[in-house]
């Protein structure tokens, strides 16, 4: 008989020009990036969360503090999302839009129904697991646009959004 290893959440909390944001981890990957006061804010966070300085939290900070300076951070810590296949889908294709651009919630909905298969895929779908990103900044849901380049549906609150794209020098 295989005894299971208990299973930690880590957190630490760092400060942004956006606020605080709160950090989270299995102890090796980062599996939440929340901004104080967003939607959702640390659903996935169990009660039971620990507080302690992790090389993850570090690589995390530093790859922050070059984003916030306005340049393109290169390599991302790494990330482990918990969520529905679907969700996680739609999260690995947020991880494909380049640093500066945008894409609309259509468009991503159409490149996820070519990629599966699917004759077609909801952007009302793509929508809700795109506001349910366990991992904001990171996992740039800030860079999806409503039809027409809309700015709508950030769980940050779309002056942040707005923000992180002006930060980015992304085309409105």
């Amino acid at each position: 008989m295989t005894v299971n290893e208990p299973t930690f959440t880590y957190v630490t909390r760092l400060p942004s020009p956006l606020g605080e944001i709160t950090l989270s981890s299995d102890g090796e990957a980062l599996t939440g990036l929340w901004l104080e006061g967003q939607r959702f804010f640390a659903r996935t966070l169990p009660t039971t969360a620990v507080e302690q300085a992790l090389p993850v939290f570090e690589k995390t900070k530093q790859w922050l503090d070059i984003y916030f300076r306005g340049e393109e951070p290169g390599d991302d810590p790494p990330i482990r999302c918990s969520g529905t296949p679907f969700q996680r889908t739609v999260w690995r294709m947020l991880r494909t839009i380049p640093y500066g651009k945008t894409l609309s919630y259509g468009e991503l909905a159409r490149r996820i129904s070519e990629e599966s298969g699917r004759a077609t895929v909801s952007a009302r779908a793509v929508g809700g697991a795109v506001a349910r990103n366990p991992v904001a900044i990171l996992i740039p849901c800030h860079r999806v646009l409503g039809a027409n380049a809309a700015l709508t549906g950030y769980a940050g609150g779309l002056d942040r959004k707005l923000w992180l794209l002006k930060l980015e020098r992304a085309a409105l």
